[in-house]
């Protein structure tokens, strides 16, 4: 177990177990960022720890909350071996992403953020997938959101690169190879209206790199009532989150919806072929 302090002093406490498992497996790193979400982390933690995969370390990033986050992480690290902690301050869910992926021992990582869940065999079939398919760059799964009234089933559209375009239909607890998210640059700590998970599978996705679904429901999204996906659905926030992403990725949009992306998403191909049927684009 290890604790990391990003400020002025990093604090070695255990070292990881993991590599004292079985060697010809690959190590899984589960990066889980945490903004104030003490209610859910053990959960979460849990969660991650009841996989079937080994070896497995987990790591916690601490992302400057102003709640009990830390100390119930704190709390855990006798219970479990494998177990990390990154305390920074608060900088963002891309840039605790990043921070956790940069320490992860792992060739392959899941991220998963601190109030989810995930199947206990999620992992050690998402992990068969990359060893036997080279060409796969990302591997998810089936999902169900859920609160304390129940579970319900969450209808996620086919990947294309054309789909992906308009919208994003891969959650951010999938599983990938360290070095795709390093050529990648990792998670753009500079997107701070929301669906930065969106931005980095155009990234990864973009120049090619196959795509899998998992045929089972391996991930469970816990809806909060002031969850940071219902604060970016605003108006303004989804001209920005568009701006941003057309400045960055005209390249991409070009080549899959024949020019930018629009405000109204699905009428961005079409809109761009007309316009430059006129000469306006």
């Amino acid at each position: 177990m290890i604790i990391t302090i990003l400020s002025e002093i990093q604090i070695p406490i255990y070292p990881s177990d993991i590599y004292m498992q079985d060697p010809q497996k690959p190590i899984v790193s589960v990066i889980i960022p945490c903004y104030n979400q003490a209610g859910y982390l053990s959960e979460t933690i849990q969660s991650a720890f009841e996989s079937d995969h080994r070896p497995l370390e987990v790591i916690v990033v601490n992302d400057g909350s102003t709640d009990s986050s830390l100390q119930v992480t704190l709390s855990l690290l006798e219970k479990y071996e494998a177990l990390e902690v990154i305390d920074q301050e608060n900088a963002g869910v891309a840039s605790a992403r990043n921070a956790g992926i940069r320490q992860a021992k792992g060739d392959f990582i899941l991220p998963l953020d601190g109030d989810d869940k995930i199947h206990p065999q999620y992992i050690s079939k998402a992990v068969s997938v990359l060893i036997s398919r080279p060409a796969v760059k990302v591997v998810y799964c089936k999902g169900k959101k859920f609160d304390e009234n129940g579970f319900k089933d969450w209808n996620l559209k086919p990947f294309s690169r054309r789909a992906l375009a308009r919208d994003n239909m891969i959650f951010v607890s999938a599983l990938f190879r360290k070095k795709d998210w390093k050529e990648a640059g990792g998670f753009s700590e500079d997107m701070t209206m929301g669906r930065e998970d969106w931005e980095f599978w155009i990234k990864m996705l973009k120049n090619g790199g196959e795509v899998v679904q998992l045929p089972m429901v391996g991930f469970f999204y816990r809806l909060t009532p002031n969850s940071k996906r219902k604060r970016t659905g605003t108006d303004q926030k989804k001209r920005e989150r568009i701006a941003y992403l057309n400045e960055k990725h005209a390249d991409f949009f070009e080549q899959e919806l024949l020019g930018p992306l629009r405000f109204q998403r699905t009428w961005s191909r079409p809109y761009n072929r007309l316009m430059k049927l006129l000469g306006r684009l």
